[in-house]
């Protein structure tokens, strides 16, 4: 018996179990009918046309007819409907459970409030935590990473290579944490990880039989390190890219150097001569700061200098989107019109998109008798110049090219980590890493000490190293979780715990897997 009463804000529907309908035990599973009493359970239900639904279920309680029952009497369970010790359906149940996946605690209840269901986030979250992991599965390839859990904290995330899903996380990076999990997992074949010793001697502690792969990403990432150290050790040659300048005429007051004479000269001059005084003869920069009383970052400016004008100089202009059409500027400035505003309007039928401010901050220097402020180039960084080095020739730009060809004509131990990273990118680019062990020899002599302790380390992983230059397994999975391990932190503010961290991580990734699923398209 059902009945509907709508005369309240929330829809009750006011049901009956049938009375003479056989009931199994919650104990034995015995059928009884031997009724004992009734009483009501009150049901929240998912909303009904935007109010949220009641259900008033009238349930029997029964005698168990078997004599060796623990239980004397059960209460009656409709499936699909209620669930033991729960005041919520299994339909609303499971949009609980799949906000909190989503959501987390605060986004959840705030959701939840939208279609009428009222929960607090410490409710959202232990609904979240009461949803079971999925069974655990051994996988043939896994994939082994860390990544920053707080702070100087760092985690643990496994990943099972073949299917994608993370499998489980947690807080450290230790070896023997590692070795524990692969035992208890028997047949794992592959393990993809970075260079990192600990997780080398984990898994070589608990799966010695598995195929240890160093990645392919790390390794080049991990080079790409040292050649910046590199650039960083040989800081005095970057200045080297930069063309050689034009001389300027004797009018150019804003390039002109600096005279000696001005206080702000004499005062560059003489701390330029004190710092190289001291760096020259192989001081530290800390050390000269502390004896001339200045900033490390003033004795470091001053010894990459090579001379004090360079101190002195206007530090050079960004380029902007103006820099192509300062001809034309100079063009209709010496053809008589000084109006910014129509100048504006001129360049913008050519194409310019800037704003109107730039070009008229850009003829200001006219005004005054003084040339157009043209953009000058920087040095490049350590940084700069060893991602030139890195990108393969056919991706750089022509300006690129030439710059990274000035400068390794100046410098020969760049051209020489030049050469050395292209033998590498030749190696994982054929998949042969015959010319590895030569290669780590070049390394070692190559008289750079960041690419020389990187062959020693290398060296002692030289069979992981091989296995990733000629395998196909990588880590490229892992890296995307890790993404999606750093989202959902700072969705929850970075306050999550691991446990509650492990369980969003790993049940949204199935959450999405398993739509994505029904996302099937038919054919007309």
């Amino acid at each position: 018996m059902v009945s509907i009463d709508v005369s309240e804000p929330a829809v009750v529907i006011r049901a009956r179990t049938r009375a003479r309908a056989p009931a199994w035990c919650t104990g034995c599973g015995a059928p009884s009918e031997w009724v004992h009493s009734r009483y009501e359970r009150r049901l929240a239900d998912s909303a009904l046309g935007g109010r949220p639904v009641r259900i008033d279920l009238s349930v029997r309680r029964l005698y168990c007819e078997n004599a060796d029952c623990p239980k004397v009497t059960f209460t009656e369970q409709v499936p699909g409907l209620t669930v033991r010790y729960q005041r919520r359906t299994p339909l609303l149940q499971q949009v609980v459970q799949a906000v909190g996946v989503l959501l987390a605690g605060r986004g959840g209840s705030r959701m939840l409030r939208v279609i009428h269901v009222v929960l607090s986030r410490c409710t959202v979250l232990s609904q979240l935590m009461r949803v079971p992991l999925p069974p655990p599965v051994t996988p043939r390839v896994l994939g082994v990473d860390d990544f920053a859990l707080y702070g100087d904290t760092y985690g643990t995330l496994l990943v099972d290579a073949t299917t994608r899903l993370p499998l489980t996380l947690w807080e450290g990076r230790d070896a023997e944490q590692l070795g524990r999990w692969l035992r208890e997992h028997p047949g794992i074949e592959v393990v993809c990880r970075d260079g990192s010793l600990t997780y080398r001697q984990g898994i070589t502690a608990g799966a010695p039989e598995a195929l240890q792969v160093s990645d392919r990403f790390h390794l080049w990432q991990g080079l790409s390190r040292q050649i910046q150290k590199v650039a960083s050790a040989h800081h005095g040659c970057l200045p080297a890219a930069l063309p050689e300048p034009e001389p300027a005429p004797a009018s150019d007051l804003s390039t002109a150097p600096p005279p000696a004479e001005t206080p702000a000269g004499l005062h560059a001059q003489r701390l330029f001569e004190a710092v190289h005084a001291l760096t020259d003869t192989g001081r530290s920069y800390s050390s000269t700061s502390r004896e001339l009383g200045l900033d490390r970052r003033t004795v470091r400016k001053y010894a990459r200098a090579r001379t004090w004008q360079e101190v002195m100089r206007r530090p050079p202009r960004r380029t902007t989107a103006l820099d192509p059409y300062l001809d034309h500027l100079q063009q209709r400035w010496d053809e008589g019109e000084h109006s910014a505003k129509i100048l504006h309007q001129e360049l913008q039928i050519k194409g310019y998109l800037g704003h109107y401010q730039r070009v008229k901050m850009a003829v200001a220097p006219l005004r005054l008798g003084l040339p157009l402020d043209a953009p000058r180039e920087r040095p490049p960084s350590p940084r700069e110049a060893a991602r030139w080095i890195i990108t393969a020739p056919e991706r750089r730009t022509p300006h690129t090219t030439q710059r990274l060809h000035r400068l390794l004509e100046h410098c020969p131990e760049l051209q020489h980590a030049h050469h050395l990273v292209r033998q590498f990118a030749a190696m994982l680019d054929t998949r042969d890493a015959a010319p590895l062990a030569d290669w780590l020899d070049q390394l070692t002599d190559s008289g750079l000490p960041p690419l020389a302790g990187m062959a020693k380390a290398l060296h002692e992983d030289q069979p992981a190293v091989i296995n990733g230059i000629t395998t196909r397994y990588n880590s490229g999975v892992n890296e995307g979780r890790i993404t999606d391990v750093k989202l959902q932190k700072r969705l929850m503010a970075g306050r999550a715990g691991v446990p509650l961290l492990r369980h969003r991580v790993v049940l949204i990734a199935h959450l999405r897997r398993r739509d994505a699923g029904r996302l099937t398209l038919t054919p007309r």
